[in-house]
């Protein structure tokens, strides 16, 4: 069986209510069966005002996964943590680590989206000492002990089961984000491969007297889909992969490193790219690490299971 994620960002641009309900059950469905079959991890993510419906809630999104299934890890890459209340956030990361035994990874992000602040009503221009309270807020409540907070003593229950707290992760592309992993003591995870960024880390933690590590993807990286005939699934679904990768590339601005940042603006040109492959059973067979990203641009759900179908037959 090979490394095996599953990623679920539930996008539906039909932002269809009946569609919507039945890929959010699909994605409980799917999630179970991967964690049936040996998969590893499956992955969530955050954005808000998507007119994709790109996933808003990543921590529910786990918590219900985690609920369904006994083995499967989830991750969060990644939670914008600025944009939300630390307290809250250090409860529901608690809580979902005590119901899971420790099977959830959150990466926090400083997002790049400056409308997802305005929306909620978060100031832009301070997002990193928002960013930088919230993780020592986080930190602080994980411990059961009181402590400080603007201004009054508190203490946050109930503690996490994995001491000293949950697994998480810095993200960012950016030298700013690898010094803050460094100070925090907390592990860095780049969006993209950056070699030079990960050596900076390592400085910084041994400036720091911190220990970490990174968490980088590889040169490349690779959204997959499972078919019969990849010829014939690009001309059905291509415009699906699509979908997904021209809203994501709309977003991305000239600083943001990005392992699956598209170029591309038809199916054809996308496919010649290859961060988005459709591969034969034979194919997948022979991988050591596979992304599966069944329901991928709001694509029709039976055509997700043809796909997820395909690749645990072929293993």
């Amino acid at each position: 069986m090979p490394f095996s994620l599953i990623r679920f960002n539930l996008i539906d641009p039909t932002l269809d209510s009946q569609s919507l309900s039945d890929r959010y059950k699909a994605m409980l469905e799917m999630a179970e069966f991967a964690d049936q079959n040996d998969f590893f991890m499956a992955t969530f993510e955050e954005h808000h005002g998507a007119d994709n419906a790109w996933s808003p809630t990543p921590l529910i999104n786990a918590g219900t996964v985690l609920a369904r299934t006994k083995n499967l890890s989830a991750s969060i890459s990644a939670l914008l943590l600025p944009l939300h209340d630390p307290i809250r956030v250090a409860e529901d990361i608690a809580v979902i680590d005590l119901m899971s035994g420790g099977r959830l990874t959150v990466i926090f992000g400083l997002g790049y989206r400056p409308s997802e602040y305005q929306l909620m009503g978060k100031d832009w221009a301070n997002r990193g000492k928002l960013m930088d309270e919230s993780i020592q807020t986080l930190l602080d409540a994980w411990t059961g002990e009181p402590f400080q907070y603007r201004g009054e003593t508190h203490r946050i229950t109930p503690s996490p089961l994995t001491k000293p707290h949950p697994l998480i992760m810095i993200g960012g592309t950016s030298k700013i984000a690898a010094r803050r992993a460094a100070r925090f003591g907390l592990p860095l995870s780049p969006a993209a491969h950056m070699p030079e960024l990960e050596s900076y880390y390592y400085e910084q933690c041994e400036l720091n007297g911190t220990q970490g590590f990174c968490a980088m993807p590889g040169q490349s990286t690779q959204m997959t889909f499972v078919a019969e005939d990849p010829d014939k699934a690009w001309a059905e679904l291509g415009q699906y992969f699509l979908n997904e990768a021209s809203v994501y590339a709309n977003w991305q601005t000239s600083d943001i490193s990005s392992a699956v940042h598209s170029h591309a603006t038809t199916p054809e040109e996308l496919r010649k790219e290859g961060i988005y492959q459709i591969i034969t059973p034979n194919e997948a067979s022979t991988l050591d690490q596979v992304v599966h990203h069944p329901l991928c641009g709001g694509m029709p759900i039976d055509k997700a299971w043809e796909s997820l179908q395909l690749f645990v037959d072929a293993l």
